[in-house]
């Protein structure tokens, strides 16, 4: 990271940018094209080291095509604050968190694992619990990116 001043290598700060931020852009290479998709996610952290994403979709497109040959994917999420004011234009931009990393896709077929992951998914996206059943839960492709190479980054207000 080129500005070590806006790195966020603390879990704690890291997760504060994930609980504001409700869409992940996952980046795949389909043939020798780069392909970015937006989607709903949840998260957990796991020995403050290991990152797990939840997704869900319908059964079958071209996303999941493309996971199935590989998996590899490079992840973003982040959100925008105000904008930074200057009356010089290089010095203009925003105020904003994110997060970026790396990891591989795992297709999730156990129905309790595919229910904990929705759940996990719905409280994030709500801030609700929410029971899924067994209909729910099978009717759609649930899989999960497992990260331990990602890392933050921040240019906050000042004073905040």
């Amino acid at each position: 990271m080129r500005r070590k001043d806006r790195e966020v290598t603390d879990i704690n700060g890291i997760e504060e940018i994930l609980l504001k931020c409700k869409t992940c852009h996952m980046a795949m290479v389909d043939g020798d094209l780069p392909y970015v998709v937006p989607l709903s996610y949840g998260y957990r952290i796991f020995d403050g080291n290991r990152l797990e994403l939840y997704f869900h979709s319908a059964p079958e497109g071209r996303k999941l095509d493309v996971l199935k040959r590989g998996g590899r994917v490079c992840f973003e999420m982040s959100y925008e604050g105000e904008p930074v004011r200057s009356e010089t234009p290089c010095d203009s931009g925003y105020y904003f968190a994110s997060v970026i990393g790396y990891g591989k896709a795992v297709f999730i077929e156990d129905t309790e694992e595919k229910r904990g992951a929705l759940s996990v998914m719905f409280k994030h996206q709500t801030g609700r619990e929410a029971a899924f059943t067994d209909g729910q839960v099978n009717s759609v492709c649930v899989f999960k990116i497992v990260s331990t190479d990602f890392t933050g980054k921040k240019k906050p207000r000042p004073g905040a």
